[in-house]
């Protein structure tokens, strides 16, 4: 029998062109932008302007940035999914953070969009975090919409902000048809959107949702084949127990059906869907099915992870599991053994202390934990100090108490060599503090790439093993008088640098356990500067400030005035006491010495020594 091998790959061809459905009444688009931006903002007009109905969130700001660290902070830390109801058209929306630390939520966020806004502010153009996620978008293939935000900012420089961006996705290998991107302007702040960067002529954000369903494309989906889901994200309820959050990439799936879960190791377990949600505005709701390009929400697998399969219980097939960055970044956990341990905190114990971190792995994929070399002990590895900061900041809010080490940078090795990871710094300063910036990072082995001068603020670009950029952020802020502004880039690993020699600070470490005098302060803030008040608890070996010179200082903070018979005014002691230094998290990690930890409790952060006894410590 004869063959007609052409005409059958053509009829093939077709079969499975006829298969593919495109949703046009969906559009998943990812949101991007550095932090500051304003892409919380612009968020906020786009729920309010939208068809949908927001209820008591209707009269909130900041809708999408709900988290108190958020808030706090001022930047996006968790990705989150909302969706909007635009003239029949559904639209997912996707938050993502805007700081590099948090790529591991990036980089799997991104995968469930077909899309993408890049959100710019019309003075600062395209920022370093801005260039990491728009890299990570740029690789997937994904349509970018440009928002040129702030619009109605005095200085706002719209030909310049174009201009760089067009740079940038050069520079990061946009294909042509990435490079012919759509630009819209906009004044978040304002609830405003137009084509044209003139505030006066903006009505509403309307424009907006217009462009993302002309430009963003409809998914493109399989619905006759059997389902496949990739999860991107966990979250716990208290009643339906773990959900797996994710984009049906082809297939259905309904309600009380039975589905397979596929882990990363390629083992099947079955599970019955007990619960299949979608979503509408930050809401979740029940739906009886769901088809391939939407994002949905499925509780019933009791041990979903990220990065993991949800697929048809009769042909199951698994997708390529997420690839995430390594971490960068390590340090030590360990239970707090300080002589004030168990008084400020609820949970204390080695045990709290690992199922809290095992809790954590399960919906933070770029983390990594390891025992460490006792049981009280664990290595905690993540993308960047700051990515490590939160993780103790919210575990401290919950209740936790704990001890960490000095930050240190994770080595690996290449073809026998030692290689260590670099970052791009990007410093701004005003002038007259330039040539103090270029001596602290040419100390640190920071290489001058390029510098620009405008306006009397200067402008670094260095490249920098993050080893030593350790400890830099809170000196250079001291150093700018809190003027400069830093942004840091990971570059990836290279070929292990000599010693770094950043500079030793001194301590000034309490002689005994007590409570701070205002006569013992008044002696020892002569010794550098005080990190306590009078009147605080304090216990031998506690850093209590840093000391003007390079070495520790034992200082007796706790220290009595001799009392006589004779009257005195107290005003002569207190109105001579200079206020002390108040650290956060971040600026106690940075300050942190090799021999010395931050104990970390729900009301208090106390900066010690390893080694508590002065006279061991000798």
């Amino acid at each position: 029998m004869f063959y007609n091998i052409e005409a059958f790959e053509k009829a093939k061809s077709l079969f499975y062109f006829l298969m593919i459905i495109e949703r046009k009444d969906l559009r998943n688009v990812a949101i991007i932008a550095h932090v500051d931006h304003g892409k919380s903002t612009l968020m906020d007009a786009m729920l309010k302007q939208s068809d949908t109905d927001l209820g008591k969130l209707g009269n909130q700001e900041l809708i999408m940035d709900f988290n108190d660290l958020e808030r706090e902070r001022g930047i996006t830390i968790f990705s989150k999914n909302a969706a909007v109801s635009y003239q029949g058209t559904k639209i997912n929306l996707i938050d993502t953070p805007g700081h590099a630390d948090f790529g591991g939520e990036v980089e799997r966020v991104l995968n469930m969009a077909d899309g993408a806004l890049l959100l710019v502010d019309a003075k600062e153009g395209p920022m370093p975090q801005t260039r990491f996620v728009l890299k990570k978008a740029l690789a997937q293939g994904l349509k970018v919409i440009v928002v040129v935000n702030k619009v109605d900012k005095p200085e706002a420089r719209v030909e310049y902000v174009h201009e760089k961006l067009i740079e940038l996705f050069i520079e990061l290998g946009a294909t042509n048809e990435q490079l012919e991107f759509k630009t819209i302007y906009a004044s978040g702040k304002m609830g405003l959107a137009g084509f044209e960067p003139k505030v006066e002529l903006m009505m509403d954000v309307k424009p907006l949702f217009q462009m993302i369903i002309e430009e963003i494309p409809a998914p493109k989906v399989e619905l006759d084949k059997p389902l496949q889901m990739m999860v991107t994200s966990v979250i716990y309820d208290n009643f339906k127990g773990k959900i797996g959050i994710g984009r049906i990439v082809r297939g259905s799936v309904a309600a009380n059906a039975q589905a397979m879960q596929i882990t990363r190791e390629k083992k099947e377990k079955q599970f019955k869907v007990t619960s299949l949600m979608s979503f509408l505005s930050l809401s979740r709701y029940e739906v009886a099915e769901a088809q391939a390009g939407d994002i949905v929400a499925i509780a019933g697998c009791p041990e979903i992870a990220i990065g993991e399969t949800i697929a048809s219980a009769e042909s199951p097939e698994g997708l390529e599991p997420i690839g995430i960055e390594e971490p960068t970044v390590k340090m030590i956990f360990s239970v707090n053994n300080s002589p004030f341990a168990g008084e400020e905190g609820e949970y204390c114990t080695s045990r709290n202390l690992k199922e809290r971190l095992e809790k954590e792995l399960e919906t933070d994929v770029a983390l990594k934990v390891e025992p460490g070399r006792s049981p009280e002990e664990f290595w905690v590895a993540g993308r960047g100090e700051l990515h490590l900061a939160i993780l103790i900041e919210k575990m401290r809010r919950e209740g936790h108490e704990l001890q960490v080490s000095r930050p240190e940078v994770i080595m690996k090795q290449e073809d026998g060599k030692w290689m260590e990871p670099a970052e791009d710094v990007w410093l701004e300063a005003p002038e007259a503090y330039s040539g103090s910036i270029i001596q602290k990072m040419s100390q640190r082995k920071g290489e001058l790439k390029n510098m620009n001068v405008e306006n009397g603020i200067v402008s670094f670009h260095f490249f920098i093993p993050t080893r030593g950029l350790i400890g830099f952020r809170n000196e250079f802020m001291i150093e700018t008088k809190g003027m400069g502004i830093i942004n840091t880039l990971f570059a990836g690993y290279f070929p292990q640098w000599s010693d770094i020699d950043p500079g030793q600070h001194g301590s000034l470490v309490a002689h005994e356990t007590g409570l701070s005098t205002a006569y013992g302060l008044l002696n020892s803030q002569e010794r550098g500067e005080m990190f306590i008040g009078p009147g605080e608890k304090i216990y031998e070996g506690q850093v209590v400030g840093i000391h003007a010179k390079a070495n520790d200082l034992v200082v007796n903070v706790a220290k009595m005035k001799q009392l006589t018979n004779f009257r005195a005014k107290t005003e002569a002691v207190t109105n001579d006491l200079v206020p002390p230094k108040v650290m956060s998290l971040e600026q106690c990690l940075e300050y942190l010495g090799e021999d010395e930890l931050l104990e970390v409790t729900p009301k208090s952060l106390r900066l010690r020594k390893k080694v508590l006894k002065n006279n061991l410590r000798k």
